[in-house]
């Protein structure tokens, strides 16, 4: 996003058509912050990120790293010169620190 050529808006209307109703669960007051209703599995399969926690800690993750989430507040955030690619399975929960 911070590319100088990124087009939020064609992003935004991608990201909707396929992510049906996972941008409501964003933060506007804070940009990338979401929690969603749901139990997520990641796998980082290139590059590298953080990920951003609601208590502002961050968490470095390489290629190969997993992480577990449970409605957890967060963001990823890539600092590096390069793409990251992951893969995820999220299911839905009913947990109760969901926070919208």
């Amino acid at each position: 996003m911070a590319d100088p050529t990124f087009d939020g808006f064609a992003a935004g209307r991608e990201h909707a058509e396929q992510s049906p109703g996972l941008v409501d669960f964003f933060e506007p007051d804070a940009p990338g912050m979401h929690t969603t209703p749901t139990i997520d599995y990641g796998i980082v399969l290139e590059g590298e990120i953080w990920l951003e926690l609601d208590d502002g800690e961050t968490v470095h993750l390489k290629k190969h790293d997993v992480i577990v989430q449970n409605a957890t507040r967060h963001a990823w955030r890539n600092k590096s010169a390069t793409s990251t690619k992951m893969a995820f399975v999220l299911i839905g929960s009913h947990s109760p620190s969901r926070r919208r």
